[in-house]
């Protein structure tokens, strides 16, 4: 640990202003347990960030957001990184492992608008932005009038296109604008009857080289175990669905009184059919819960 606290430690992570303002949180909650910690921020531009005008699911590859982040953790050149947890695929390289996640923000989506109106009051055909397949189909279940167009960018470049009236409305995490103090732009936090979020949404997760112990040993006092289990919960059901964010999935696990509440929510790739589901058990059980609804879907879906 001596060692550790002695060295700069190198900490990885996009270039956007939102993934810089999560890891400086990061970093901060570190030091309050480390108070000599000398730290540096390494900014990487990924997959994602050089292709921000063309659709998600048209990118090929999975961890488009993490990809030459890990590639820099796996050569040394830093010594962890700091992801969305949304962003990391289910399955890590060899020799990498999540060596923290702390404690979750709110997981809920949120409706943008200047019309001054609710999801349910908006008028029909009006266009709603979102780069997501899975907000995408929970919107048309819900609202199957609306006019959803995607939407890329980083967060605050999506809050201007609808400021500018290129888009009537936005659906975004409410985990992201909280860190960096928007809140105040939200008309509606959208109830999880109506958008569940995608799995492990509202986490962060802490990646590091899963030989290196004394970065583990840093880690330890920021890791939130009952967040942890919660997002374990619902990266399996997304490994069970295939890992990847090509088709509308979403899974929330919640965890209380050591019983845990799993919902569940996918739709076929054409939007014609849309499952949501709730199963409830012990904490113990929860991720065989999880698989079990998931195989389920996949059989409902007959998506092999």
């Amino acid at each position: 640990m001596e060692y550790t606290l002695n060295k700069i430690i190198r900490v990885g992570t996009r270039r956007s202003a939102l993934a810089i303002v999560q890891t400086e949180w990061v970093i901060e909650q570190l030091k309050r347990f480390h108070p000599q910690l000398k730290t540096a921020i390494v900014e990487v531009v990924t997959k994602g960030d050089r292709f921000l005008q063309t659709s998600l699911d048209k990118i090929e590859g999975k961890g488009v957001f993490v990809k030459e982040i890990e590639e820099m953790l796996l050569s040394g050149e830093i010594d962890l990184a700091v992801h969305s947890m949304k962003d990391l695929p289910t399955e890590l390289p060899d020799g990498l492992t999540i060596g923290a996640i702390p404690r979750r923000a709110d997981p809920h989506d949120v409706l943008i608008t200047p019309l001054n109106k609710n999801l349910n009051e908006l008028p029909a055909g009006i266009r709603v932005g979102t780069s997501s397949l899975r907000r995408k189909a929970q919107l048309l279940a819900f609202r199957p009038d609306l006019n959803i167009v995607d939407i890329r960018g980083n967060l605050d470049t999506r809050l201007r296109k609808v400021e500018k009236g290129d888009y009537d409305a936005v659906v975004l995490a409410a985990a992201g604008l909280a860190r960096m103090g928007w809140l105040s732009r939200v008309q509606e936090y959208l109830q999880y009857e109506i958008m569940l979020p995608a799995p492990g949404q509202g986490a962060l997760a802490i990646e590091i080289r899963a030989e290196d112990t004394s970065i583990r040993e840093l880690m330890k006092p920021i890791h939130d175990p009952l967040t942890a289990m919660a997002v374990q919960v619902e990266r399996h059901a997304l490994t069970v669905m295939g890992g990847g964010c090509h088709t509308p999935f979403a899974a929330l696990c919640q965890i209380q009184n050591e019983q845990a509440a799993i919902y569940m929510f996918m739709s076929d790739p054409q939007g014609q059919i849309f499952l949501r589901e709730k199963i409830s058990g012990k904490v113990e059980e929860a991720v065989q819960m999880a698989e079990q609804l998931a195989l389920n879907f996949k059989n409902r879906l007959k998506i092999k």
